[in-house]
């Protein structure tokens, strides 16, 4: 071989190997390497909203995929819900409000990319993280870890959707708007607690996923060790000093979090403070960023997860509940994103030069080779104003802030400094209010026909497979006429322990009492004294799981309902322990076994107009209701109301707790760079969620139908319709 070919070849084979250390592995029309992602020949600064679909409605998705392009975003992101597309084994859902199709293709029309975070495992705040409940009575079955029908079931579900995708031409190497899918989610810290297993999990899904042959880019988030060419990626408030586990791969935040906290003060996250974090991220390298939620939505019907999350997911977004901008939220953000377009031929050229100005102030300048200059004037003190000299010019820096120019001479942005505020949005209650009639739920008893019995107490899921919130456990006591029920002057004590999270006891058929769970500790006691006669005497207890977990190292093993032990103390002859006494189950409640929210079931009971019933407990409520003129966004004001379901047209609203979550919210409490738990600051004593939110396209122009369950006790008269305006 000759000096000059073999000096070529050798040319050759280093121009490859320098490649491989820069380049992804990942070939076609959407690429990446250590400082961006490149799609279809163009580098790209990419900005991200999360949008879920099954969280408002497809007559939604077309204004709020649009508001999210006028916002300047680029990318929609969603997860895919998997107990919402498989109810069943092998029998799908994908119509309404889960045709994640056709979400896809309004996203395509909009000239928008979609991340699609196929998971399957979500977390989400949403029922069982994902996850089916069906999965959990598979024999054997482990979530999340190296175990084979897991496995089996999630690569099946991966596959049909991966399947889908291709059959409609929805990724990016085929003309699609998918240009990157995930893998898992926040899958890191289980890992860490799982060891082994939870390692050669990990690397499974990775080699599966990558395996489909997508032609777009996997990521993993929160997932320190991604097995190649997996991206792994960042969520939470502040994600600058995050680098990823290889040179060659994007900086990604998949995650940006605009709000935060359920079941307790609201968090309402200055935009300063996100774009802020935005700009410091970018400025640190970042290519892609994520805010979610940028449309939160409402958690309809059962979805939500967990304990004391009710309907909204608002978020706190820059698209609120109802896809109306959040001012100044939506109005800053946007006008932070066109000055990062404006720069983005200057930061996808090269990394920055990075100058101290002070002892908490930095310059990053971004220079390409065309002459182009953008820099980053960041102050980094969370309190005080500063003056910097930069470039032979003096800038005033607000506190906690970052100004950028465009020219490396003039501040076009600064994150602390809100202009762009935009009107503020009001409830206006609709003129005219319901009309409610009421049917009080019958309480069962041991003795009716067609119960399951059992000589121990049953866990609430294993018995009601989520079919229903609600379970009744049934037993009888005899008292003997000699066996001195009143004692001292006082009756027993039941004593009732359970796994959460709402327990209403009843004995005789009256109401003796409510317990409800913790956000940190859904386990509940019932302890009190209740009257017993001689004879038998019927206990009914009725158990109430608030959705299921969504989070956590084999959270498939929590337990819910009426476990023990059940005592009857204060007894002549001593305590009587009835957690083995003949136990009677019923699932659900008689209105939903004779379907009392929909118009057709609503005539199968004898409703009372004439006595309303007012603040009983276990009480249907329903009224007919025209549909008032507008396109204004619509919501039921139930702040009078304690817990429970609600209903229009048949299609479940979600479930309403304002009572319980009366704490307020805590306002500016991520400003200046902490987002710690913080106490309520602002409408304290005020319930964390008063409106529940109304679809529009769920109603009739006239002969709407809006049936309420109601648990403790609430007055039905002071429910009232509102319109949510600017």
């Amino acid at each position: 071989m000759g000096m000059k070919k073999w000096r070529q070849q050798m040319l050759v084979v280093i121009v490859v190997l320098l490649s491989s250390l820069v380049c992804s592995s990942v070939r076609g029309s959407v690429s990446y390497d250590g400082r961006t992602f490149v799609i279809n020949g163009k580098r790209r600064i990419l900005i991200s909203g999360s949008i879920h679909y099954p969280r408002s409605t497809p007559e939604m998705w077309p204004d709020l995929i649009q508001k999210a392009k006028d916002g300047g975003l680029d990318v929609i992101q969603t997860y895919v819900f998997w107990n919402g597309h498989e109810p069943s084994p092998g029998k799908y859902n994908f119509e309404g409000r889960y045709d994640l199709v056709k979400f896809i293709k309004v996203v395509h029309e909009a000239g928008l990319f979609v991340h699609l975070r196929i998971g399957p495992y979500i977390c989400a705040e949403w029922n069982f993280g994902g996850i089916p409940v069906w999965l959990k009575y598979v024999p054997g079955m482990e979530f999340r870890t190296n175990n084979q029908p897991f496995k089996v079931a999630m690569e099946g579900f991966v596959r049909k959707i991966e399947g889908m995708m291709k059959s409609e031409k929805m990724f990016e190497s085929q003309g699609g708007p998918i240009i990157m899918s995930q893998i898992e989610n926040e899958y890191g810290p289980v890992e860490w607690e799982t060891g082994g297993p939870g390692k050669s999990y990990a690397k499974w899904a990775a080699q599966m996923a990558v395996g489909l042959g997508t032609g777009v880019p996997w990521v993993m988030c929160k997932q320190e060790d991604a097995p190649d060419p997996i991206i792994d990626t960042c969520n939470g408030f502040y994600c600058e000093g995050f680098h990823p586990n290889k040179p060659y791969k994007p900086k990604m935040f998949t995650e940006l979090w605009t709000g935060w906290k359920f079941g307790g003060p609201i968090h309402r996250r200055p935009v300063e403070d996100i774009a802020f974090s935005v700009a410091r991220f970018i400025q640190n390298n970042g290519s892609f960023v994520n805010y979610y939620m940028y449309h939160g939505g409402t958690n309809f019907g059962r979805e939500a997860a967990g304990l004391f999350i009710t309907t909204s997911y608002d978020y706190d977004a820059p698209l609120d509940e109802y896809g109306l901008p959040n001012e100044p939220k939506y109005g800053h953000l946007r006008d932070l994103h066109k000055i990062i377009k404006l720069v983005e031929p200057a930061l996808v050229s090269s990394y920055p030069t990075v100058t101290r100005l002070g002892k908490n102030q930095e310059a990053y300048v971004f220079r390409s080779e065309s002459g182009l200059c953008a820099s980053f004037l960041s102050n980094y003190d969370p309190k005080n104003s500063v003056k910097v000299a930069f470039q032979n010019h003096q800038y005033d820096l607000l506190p906690w802030s970052i100004s950028i120019l465009p020219d490396c001479k003039n501040v076009a942005y600064n994150t602390a400094k809100v202009i762009s505020k935009g009107p503020q949005i009001k409830m206006t209650p609709v003129v005219g209010g319901f009309s409610w009639q009421s049917y009080i739920e019958e309480t069962p008893t041991s003795s009716e026909s067609e119960m399951t019995t059992a000589k121990h107490l049953w866990e609430q899921l294993n018995v009601t497979r989520d079919s229903s919130d609600y379970l009744w456990y049934m037993t009888e006591v005899k008292i003997a006429s000699n066996e001195g029920f009143l004692k001292h002057g006082k009756y027993p004590t039941l004593t009732v322990s359970s796994a959460g999270h709402v327990l209403h006891v009843f004995v005789n058929g009256q109401s003796s009492g409510t317990v409800y769970g913790e956000l940190s500790n859904p386990n509940v006691t019932y302890t009190g004294n209740v009257k017993l006669g001689a004879g038998i005497n019927k206990i009914s207890l009725l158990s109430v799981a608030v959705g299921l977990p969504n989070v956590g190292t084999h959270y498939e093993r929590w337990s819910a309902g009426v476990l023990g032990p059940v005592t009857l103390s204060g007894l002549n002859k001593g305590t009587k322990d009835l957690t083995k006494h003949k136990w009677s189950y019923k699932v659900g409640l008689k209105g939903e076994l004779v379907s009392l929210n929909t118009i057709m079931g609503s005539s199968s009971v004898d409703w009372d107009a004439s006595s309303l019933a007012i603040k009983k407990p276990l009480t249907w409520y329903k009224a007919n209701f025209n549909e008032p003129k507008g396109n204004d966004p619509l919501a039921l004001d139930m702040s009078n109301m304690g817990k429970g379901q609600i209903w229009i047209n048949g299609k479940g609203l979600g479930r309403h707790w304002p009572a319980y979550t009366a704490r307020g919210s805590c306002g500016g409490c991520s400003y200046a760079g902490t987002y710690s738990e913080t106490k309520c600051q602002t409408n304290c004593g005020q319930p964390s969620q008063r409106w529940y939110h109304i679809p529009r396209s769920w109603l009739r122009p006239t002969g709407n139908l809006v049936v309420v369950f109601e648990e403790w006790g609430g007055d039905p008269t002071k429910i009232s319709l509102l319109r949510r305006t600017y």
